[in-house]
Formats: structure tokens, C-alpha cells, sequence
């Protein structure tokens, strides 16, 4: 039996970055809003879904909260954000303005035919994936969707 959701749970994910308005730059570049209530001059809510957030902390201030020492990013793979787009054509847009706002490509799109991405590294060199999936694959899991697929004769 699966658990469904928690309901009315948020997700607050805290990101470590070095320059703080440069960060808030590059993801309002990529379409991201953010919450003035929940930051002051060493943090910033990126409202990324409904009840997901992601709190770009200045490296001091991400300190004040961890209890291990910082990892570089640039060295060191902790974690690889991802989030959904409405859109195939979309992907390769928020991945166009992430490389005109300076990050870096991490590699080329990937096709899974009910999937698409891009990925890219940020200012900091945290790993983000941008996505899309057929709605009836997000709804039926990839593995369901492939097979009716098949079996309705289309390429999964």
C-alpha cells in the first residue's frame, strides 16, 4: 500500500549560495517568484510549487544550520534538484535563459519519449534538472504507461 501525501505538508529545501542577489537573479531569469515575508538580507524563498519552496541562504547563514561542514558543490554531488515544466518547449527554454544567466550545461537533452529534460549547474554548481512528463505517464507511473502504450501500438 502506498502512503498518499501528507496533506497541507510544505517542502522547504535550503540551498547554500555565495552571492546571494546574484542567485535570486539567476533563478527569477529562469521564471522563479519569491516570498518577500520569508527573507531578509542573507536569505530568499523561491517559490518553486504550491507547498515547495527552496530557501537560498547565504553560505554563512546555511552554516548557522548544518552541523557538518559545507560541501563545494563545484567537487562534491550532496543532491540534484529537479523540477517540472507544462511543457517539452519549455524545458528548453528555462534551460536557455539558466545558460544565458551564467550557469553551465551539464549534459544534452535526454528523450524518454514520455519524459524530457535538460540539465544545467547553477552560479553555486548545484546540479538542476528541468523536466517534463506526459501527464498520463505522471498519473500511471512509466513503467504502466510504457506498456499501454506498447499495447496500443504507439512507441513508448
Amino acid at each position: 500500500m502506498t502512503n498518499p501525501a501528507h496533506p497541507g505538508r510544505m517542502l522547504f529545501l535550503n540551498l547554500p549560495v555565495a552571492d546571494l542577489g546574484r542567485s535570486k537573479a539567476f533563478f527569477a531569469d529562469l521564471g522563479f517568484g519569491f516570498n518577500p515575508k520569508f527573507a531578509d538580507e542573507s536569505s530568499a524563498c523561491m517559490l518553486v510549487g504550491e507547498h515547495a519552496f527552496v530557501m537560498l541562504l547565504s553560505r554563512e547563514k546555511f552554516a548557522e544550520f548544518a552541523k557538518l561542514p559545507l560541501a563545494d558543490p563545484t567537487t562534491h554531488t550532496l543532491a540534484l534538484y529537479c523540477f517540472s515544466v507544462a511543457s517539452r518547449e519549455e524545458v528548453d527554454q528555462v534551460a536557455a535563459a539558466a545558460l544565458a544567466a551564467g550557469g553551465a550545461e551539464v549534459d544534452g537533452a535526454e528523450d524518454h519519449g514520455f519524459m524530457y529534460s535538460r540539465s544545467f549547474y547553477d552560479l553555486d554548481g548545484h546540479g538542476w534538472q528541468v523536466m517534463w512528463m506526459d501527464p498520463a505517464a505522471a498519473e500511471q507511473g512509466p513503467e504502466t504507461f510504457a506498456a499501454s502504450a506498447q499495447d496500443a501500438g504507439a512507441p513508448a
